[in-house]
């Protein structure tokens, strides 16, 4: 029993030695330990260095004339990139956008191809939306140029890429739709030299006049460097626009070790996260967890706004958001953890002291004043009804919306809002409308300049293309709005359609689309752009009819209706609410009619069969927010509620009207 104990002893005692033996020997050699994670931090510090490496990143913004494309375009891109895109357009994610169908906010994702990143802005193609496209341009190198192949370049087109080569980007031109069956490869030419003179019309440098040409159809998702109608298999996807992109947009010009530096271009809000701020890297190196501030200029000093850590970092690959750990120069990324600041400032650092130039905003051109809705019909239909409210929303629309300035209006419960044209701000009513909000509205006024004692007003640049029969219609009416023709000739492709490209001011444009369109049957189309300040053009002739005004509170009938129906075009149907101010429809004269839309039948004992079922009314004539924001003259207002728009005079008694329209107009 004895010796197995003492072997068992024994052999446990030299396995115990042993093993202290090798880590005493271990421990006399700390030097190849420490190699041995020196070896490995320098692996991960080469890893980060690749991933952050700012020569395999482009940043491309794409810029076109509303309805050419763009987001066609990115839809492919993004499949022929991995991406699981869900439906059509699918980065316009507001609701009015898909309802619209155009783009009203720039958003940006990043898409994979071969071993490079390409951070890709989707941009508006509207004017009246320029702010957005001004402010992210700014974050790209390079620019896609996206043409209709039968249209060619128009006015809008003329906008965004004055924006792009004023900050020196180099655009790509991409011919989209030259699988149409009036494109050939004669017009493709034309097209090309109709850009290659707006280029150095717009004062493009020899380098950005030198830009490639592809031809694509993004419909179909296929792109080609050489003209062709049917591309043969091998190139039927958007493969060689990728490596035009890769070839021809440089890469950001970065510098990894210098401090941390971001500029805002965008923000949004999340309830989990707060507050969301996007922009490019423009030095340095991000981390989750480090500490930033929030910085911003004043007159000729910079004011610190806030102090904070970065909480969460993220980058849009594709449809998805996903989480970084880390995000370098050049870059272009999310980041939240900061309250305060918002578009235009500066993020970095705590040892930076300055602040990154702040981008610069084309002026607003026309305003509105939004106030509390004070109809008899008021708090129906909104829950958000005070002036407080209306103007916090406003101000949260201000943030976000650079092009947009909100000022306090003539009361104290309106406000002045200011914006670049009808759709943009009918865009912001439309949303309000949609949260709750009840508002009125007065009609749009232009915001003039006085410079040594001159007025000067903005002017608009309109191409209008139109069957050859309402050409001389479409001229008288702009006469009268002070419209000047600058070009006018055939368009190419189209037997019997004119293209006419004019001047305008702003003023004279107002309301003018719904009265194009019902000139032209439908048939034409009307784009513009603003184009600079001139010298006020005089006052407009006539541009509208009188209107019918209720002088009755209660519901509507079809009795009355009925009687009235030969004094012009009612806007109003039997059963709807009315009251005493509010316009039912437009006067066949200059003048305005006072009228009684809710008169009932006088009852008798006389019966007849039948004959109440006989009213047969005209379908009255509905109009959309925008069409309202054109029609309504200085003394009326737009009732908006989320459950109905209606016109009214400003003041509702009659009396009242009466002497407020023996005062001088404005």
């Amino acid at each position: 029993m004895m010796v197995p104990l003492m072997r068992s002893l024994w052999s446990t005692g030299r396995r115990s030695f042993a093993s202290a033996s090798a880590l005493t020997t271990t421990l006399k050699r700390p030097q190849s330990l420490l190699r041995s994670f020196s070896a490995a931090a320098a692996t991960a510090a080469a890893d980060t260095r690749d991933l952050l490496d700012p020569s395999r990143l482009r940043n491309v913004a794409v810029i076109a004339h509303v309805d050419h494309g763009k987001t066609t375009l990115m839809d492919r891109l993004l499949r022929q990139c991995g991406a699981d895109v869900p439906h059509e357009r699918a980065l316009d994610s507001i609701s009015l956008e898909r309802e619209r169908g155009i783009t009203i906010q720039s958003k940006v994702t990043s898409i994979s191809w071969k071993a490079n990143e390409l951070n890709m802005v989707d941009t508006p193609g509207h004017a009246d939306f320029g702010g957005e496209v001004e402010r992210v341009v700014g974050m790209v190198e390079g620019a896609i140029l996206v043409v209709d192949a039968c249209e060619g370049p128009l006015a809008q087109t003329r906008f965004v890429l004055a924006k792009a080569l004023k900050y020196g980007l180099r655009p790509i031109l991409l011919l989209n739709k030259v699988d149409k069956a009036t494109v050939s490869e004669e017009r493709c030419n034309e097209v090309e030299s109709l850009v290659f003179d707006l280029f150095a019309n717009l004062g493009a440098t020899e380098e950005q006049l030198d830009f490639p040409v592809l031809y694509a159809s993004a419909k179909a998702g296929w792109a080609t460097t050489t003209f062709t109608k049917n591309p043969d298999n091998d190139v039927t996807d958007m493969s060689q626009l990728l490596d035009a992109i890769i070839s021809h947009v440089p890469p950001p010009t970065a510098n990894l070790e210098e401090p941390f530096r971001m500029l805002v271009s965008m923000m949004e809000s999340n309830s989990f996260l707060g507050r969301i701020l996007t922009g490019r890297i423009s030095s340095g190196v991000i981390r989750v967890g480090d500490k930033v501030q929030g910085l911003r200029s004043v007159d000729s000093s910079v004011e610190k706004i806030e102090e904070g850590k970065v909480v969460k970092l993220m980058k849009k690959k594709g449809m998805k958001m996903a989480s970084v750990d880390c995000a370098g120069a050049g870059d272009i990324v999310s980041l939240a953890g900061l309250t305060s600041p918002s578009i235009g400032h500066t993020v970095a650092t705590m040892e930076v002291t300055g602040a990154l130039p702040s981008v610069k905003i084309d002026p607003p051109t026309i305003s509105m004043t939004f106030g509390v809705n004070d109809s008899p019909l008021a708090g129906r239909d909104g829950v958000h009804l005070t002036g407080g409210k209306i103007g916090e929303r406003l101000m949260a629309e201000a943030e976000t919306n650079l092009a947009i300035n909100v000022l306090p209006g003539p009361t104290s419960e309106s406000y002045e809002v200011q914006g670049r044209g009808e759709l943009q701000l009918g865009v912001l009513i439309e949303n309000m409308r949609r949260e709750g909000f009840e508002l009125s509205v007065s009609p749009p006024k232009v915001m003039y300049r006085t410079e040594n004692g001159v007025k000067f007003e903005p002017i608009e640049e309109v191409t209008i293309e139109v069957n050859e029969e309402h050409v001389g219609l479409v001229i008288e009416a702009l006469s009268h709005r002070k419209a000047e023709v600058s070009d006018m000739g055939p368009v190419a492709g189209h037997v019997g359609r004119t293209r006419i490209s004019i001047t305008c001011p702003s003023r004279g444009l107002v309301g003018y689309r719904s009265v194009f369109y019902s000139d032209t049957h439908g048939t034409g189309f009307m784009h513009r752009a603003f184009l600079k300040y001139e010298k006020y053009r005089g006052p407009l002739g006539n541009v509208r009819k009188g209107v019918l005004v209720s002088m009755g509170q209660g519901t509507i009938t079809a009795h009355a209706l009925m009687s009235l129906e030969a004094r012009g075009i009612l806007f109003v149907t039997p059963g709807l609410e009315t009251y005493d101010g509010m316009i039912v429809g437009e006067h066949s004269r200059d003048s305005d009619l006072d009228i009684n839309p809710v008169r009932s039948k006088e009852l008798t004992n006389v019966r007849a069969a039948a004959k109440d079922e006989n009213v047969r009314l005209a379908p009255p004539r509905s109009m959309t927010l925008e069409e309202a924001i054109g029609y309504v003259a200085s003394d009326e207002l737009i009732e908006v509620t989320p459950k109905a728009m209606r016109l009214r005079k400003r003041y509702l008694e009659v009396n009242k009207r009466k002497v407020m329209a023996k005062k001088p107009k404005e």
